[in-house]
């Protein structure tokens, strides 16, 4: 058995652990736990750097079961997460999930179900079939997001709601879910019919749309995260006593995950937002050489981080 740790809270899980809080717990051991952490150090087993705060989630879309798993096969040593896609799951239903969790049993595995309705139902098919992680839409209503967030909990899974096209007000009151990956998403039709990639374009776009609006505003709201309290106790401290309050308050925030057509070219914009997940299909499965090119991505996410200044990745 081992424990889903979101936060301060902890979940009952008997597969697998993805930490969305700060944790600076010993490696664990492998023979007994099998663990996949957002934010902090894992086991090497787990596919995951323990060094590496930004994750890399590789999407699988408009392919077969049997390619998309292949795929994930080449670049395995570049990403963390692997997710099956939307088309995947509409063409194949929950075989695609299962198949792709058996492949890979110690990678993140997210179902993109994009669940808009019948919450419990969908999530629960996701978790069932091995998934860690399933996708609900913004737009949904709250009692949707609501039963996502605890049919969740009780599977030991990690909800991500996807941002797509929903108004910077919607995406503020989504921070109270701060045990979900927000995902800040620009759309296939999107960037294909418009052109538009999460990081680039005109800079009206990039300011109301991209990952940075969402940090920017996510930090904004820190204080009201926790209450009143925290805000009080931060105007009357200082000094040490002031930034733990506020390293205290940013642990209570959603994590962000970024997609849209992200490349190279764009990957420094998109880590300017302090993204804990970078979701990037096409620029690696449609590549001539897909291991190479995530071992790009990869060698790039590093050498931005590196010259990231110390300390503004926060929330890692």
């Amino acid at each position: 058995m081992s424990k889903l740790e979101i936060g301060k809270t902890s979940f009952t899980n008997t597969s697998s652990k993805v930490n969305l809080g700060n944790s600076n717990n010993a490696k664990p051991n492998a023979s007994t736990d099998n663990s996949t952490n957002l934010h902090a150090g894992t086991d090497a087993a787990d596919g995951l750097d323990a060094a590496q705060p930004v994750r890399i989630q590789l999407a699988l879309d408009r392919m077969t079961i049997e390619q998309a798993v292949d795929m994930a096969h080449q670049v395995q040593d570049a990403v963390e997460w692997i997710e099956v896609g939307t088309s995947l799951i509409k063409e194949f239903g929950m075989d695609s999930v299962r198949r792709m969790k058996e492949a890979f049993p110690d990678k993140v595995i997210v179902a993109d179900i994009k669940t808009i309705d019948n919450a419990k139902y969908e999530f629960e098919l996701c978790f069932r079939a091995g998934a860690d992680v399933a996708t609900v839409m913004a737009a949904a209503p709250d009692a949707t997001l609501d039963l996502c967030m605890q049919t969740a909990q009780a599977h030991g899974g990690t909800v991500m709601i996807d941002l797509l096209n929903v108004s910077p007000q919607r995406t503020m009151e989504l921070q109270r879910y701060t045990e979900a990956v927000l995902c800040q998403h620009v759309s296939k039709d999107q960037q294909e019919h418009t052109g538009q990639l999460l990081g680039k374009g005109v800079q009206e776009y990039q300011q109301e749309h991209t990952g940075q609006a969402l940090a920017k505003g996510v930090q904004e709201r820190i204080g009201q995260a926790l209450g009143e309290e925290v805000q009080e106790h931060r105007q009357k401290v200082a000094g040490t006593e002031s930034k733990m309050s506020q390293d205290i308050a940013l642990a209570a925030r959603p994590s962000i995950a970024a997609a849209g057509g992200i490349t190279l070219e764009t990957l420094p914009t998109i880590l300017q937002a302090q993204p804990s997940v970078v979701i990037v299909g096409s620029a690696i499965t449609k590549a001539d050489d897909p291991a190479r090119a995530a071992r790009d991505i990869r060698s790039h996410i590093n050498e931005v981080m590196q010259n990231m200044p110390k300390g503004v990745h926060t929330h890692d």
